[in-house]
Protein backbone atom coordinates (compact mmCIF):
# COMPACT_ATOMS: atom_id res chain seq x y z
CA UNK A 1 0.00 0.00 0.00
CA UNK A 2 1.45 3.56 -1.08
CA UNK A 3 1.86 4.91 2.51
CA UNK A 4 0.80 8.57 1.40
CA UNK A 5 -1.76 7.86 -1.75
CA UNK A 6 -5.24 8.90 -0.92
CA UNK A 7 -7.66 8.82 -3.16
CA UNK A 8 -10.99 11.08 -3.39
CA UNK A 9 -13.99 9.62 -4.29
CA UNK A 10 -16.46 13.08 -5.11
CA UNK A 11 -18.27 14.11 -8.48
CA UNK A 12 -18.39 17.90 -7.68
CA UNK A 13 -15.29 18.89 -9.66
CA UNK A 14 -14.83 21.75 -7.58
CA UNK A 15 -14.52 20.06 -4.50
CA UNK A 16 -12.78 17.19 -5.75
CA UNK A 17 -9.86 19.90 -6.78
CA UNK A 18 -9.78 21.52 -3.76
CA UNK A 19 -9.22 18.33 -2.08
CA UNK A 20 -6.47 17.53 -3.89
CA UNK A 21 -4.61 20.72 -3.50
CA UNK A 22 -5.09 20.49 0.03
CA UNK A 23 -3.53 16.87 0.48
CA UNK A 24 -0.71 17.74 -1.98
CA UNK A 25 -0.25 20.74 -0.18
CA UNK A 26 0.27 18.20 3.26
CA UNK A 27 2.51 16.16 2.06
CA UNK A 28 -0.02 13.30 0.50
CA UNK A 29 -0.35 11.85 -3.20
CA UNK A 30 -4.35 12.64 -4.06
CA UNK A 31 -5.62 10.63 -6.83
CA UNK A 32 -9.43 12.13 -7.88
CA UNK A 33 -12.16 10.21 -9.15
CA UNK A 34 -15.65 11.40 -10.16
CA UNK A 35 -17.40 8.13 -9.62
CA UNK A 36 -17.28 5.09 -7.24
CA UNK A 37 -17.55 2.81 -10.75
CA UNK A 38 -14.70 4.55 -11.51
CA UNK A 39 -12.32 3.96 -8.48
CA UNK A 40 -13.78 -0.05 -8.45
CA UNK A 41 -12.51 -0.09 -11.91
CA UNK A 42 -8.67 1.40 -11.43
CA UNK A 43 -5.70 -1.52 -11.43
CA UNK A 44 -4.18 0.72 -8.90
CA UNK A 45 -6.75 1.03 -6.30
CA UNK A 46 -5.27 -1.33 -3.94
CA UNK A 47 -2.55 0.84 -3.25
CA UNK A 48 -4.35 3.97 -1.81
CA UNK A 49 -3.93 4.26 2.10
CA UNK A 50 -7.05 6.13 2.21
CA UNK A 51 -10.14 6.75 0.62
CA UNK A 52 -11.72 10.22 0.62
CA UNK A 53 -15.53 9.74 -0.47
CA UNK A 54 -18.56 11.80 -0.40
CA UNK A 55 -22.02 10.26 0.17
CA UNK A 56 -23.91 11.84 -3.15
CA UNK A 57 -22.50 10.82 -5.79
CA UNK A 58 -23.96 9.66 -9.17
CA UNK A 59 -24.62 6.28 -9.67
CA UNK A 60 -23.58 3.98 -6.76
CA UNK A 61 -23.74 6.23 -3.30
CA UNK A 62 -20.67 6.53 -1.43
CA UNK A 63 -22.34 4.14 1.33
CA UNK A 64 -22.72 1.68 -1.45
CA UNK A 65 -18.94 1.98 -2.48
CA UNK A 66 -18.01 1.59 1.28
CA UNK A 67 -20.60 -1.78 1.58
CA UNK A 68 -19.55 -2.76 -1.71
CA UNK A 69 -15.74 -2.51 -0.53
CA UNK A 70 -16.52 -3.92 2.85
CA UNK A 71 -18.43 -6.96 1.16
CA UNK A 72 -15.06 -8.14 -1.05
CA UNK A 73 -12.56 -7.79 2.11
CA UNK A 74 -11.74 -4.46 1.17
CA UNK A 75 -10.37 -2.99 4.67
CA UNK A 76 -9.07 0.72 3.44
CA UNK A 77 -10.23 3.25 5.44
CA UNK A 78 -12.66 5.10 4.28
CA UNK A 79 -12.94 9.06 5.69
CA UNK A 80 -16.51 10.58 4.76
CA UNK A 81 -16.11 14.25 3.23
CA UNK A 82 -19.79 15.54 2.71
CA UNK A 83 -22.44 18.24 2.19
CA UNK A 84 -24.89 15.41 3.56
CA UNK A 85 -24.42 15.47 7.02
CA UNK A 86 -27.80 13.32 8.29
CA UNK A 87 -27.48 11.44 11.63
CA UNK A 88 -28.79 8.30 9.13
CA UNK A 89 -25.90 8.57 7.01
CA UNK A 90 -23.28 8.85 9.66
CA UNK A 91 -24.23 6.36 11.77
CA UNK A 92 -25.04 3.58 8.60
CA UNK A 93 -20.94 4.91 7.55
CA UNK A 94 -19.56 3.92 11.24
CA UNK A 95 -21.57 1.17 11.44
CA UNK A 96 -19.85 -0.02 8.31
CA UNK A 97 -16.38 0.78 9.82
CA UNK A 98 -15.79 4.56 8.60
CA UNK A 99 -12.80 5.96 9.93
CA UNK A 100 -14.13 9.64 10.33
CA UNK A 101 -17.04 11.23 8.49
CA UNK A 102 -17.26 15.48 8.32
CA UNK A 103 -18.73 18.38 6.28
CA UNK A 104 -16.93 19.78 3.47
CA UNK A 105 -17.62 23.34 5.30
CA UNK A 106 -15.40 21.46 7.95
CA UNK A 107 -11.88 22.62 8.40
CA UNK A 108 -9.26 21.03 6.23
CA UNK A 109 -6.82 20.60 9.21
CA UNK A 110 -9.56 18.33 10.71
CA UNK A 111 -9.43 16.00 7.20
CA UNK A 112 -5.83 16.51 7.12
CA UNK A 113 -5.73 14.99 10.99
CA UNK A 114 -7.67 12.17 10.47
CA UNK A 115 -5.81 11.21 7.19
CA UNK A 116 -2.73 11.45 9.25
CA UNK A 117 -4.00 9.39 12.01
CA UNK A 118 -5.09 6.96 9.76
CA UNK A 119 -1.93 6.31 8.24
CA UNK A 120 -0.17 6.38 11.42
CA UNK A 121 -2.15 3.43 12.68
CA UNK A 122 -1.62 1.67 9.71
CA UNK A 123 2.18 2.02 10.00
CA UNK A 124 1.78 0.40 13.76
CA UNK A 125 0.51 -2.48 12.37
Amino acid sequence: MGTNRVAIVDDDASANRALQRLLCGSGFEPQGFDSAERFLGDASRSSFACLLLDIQLDGMSGLELQRALRANGDDVPIIFVTAHDESAYRAEAFSCGCTGFFRKTDPGTLIIAALRAVIDADRTR
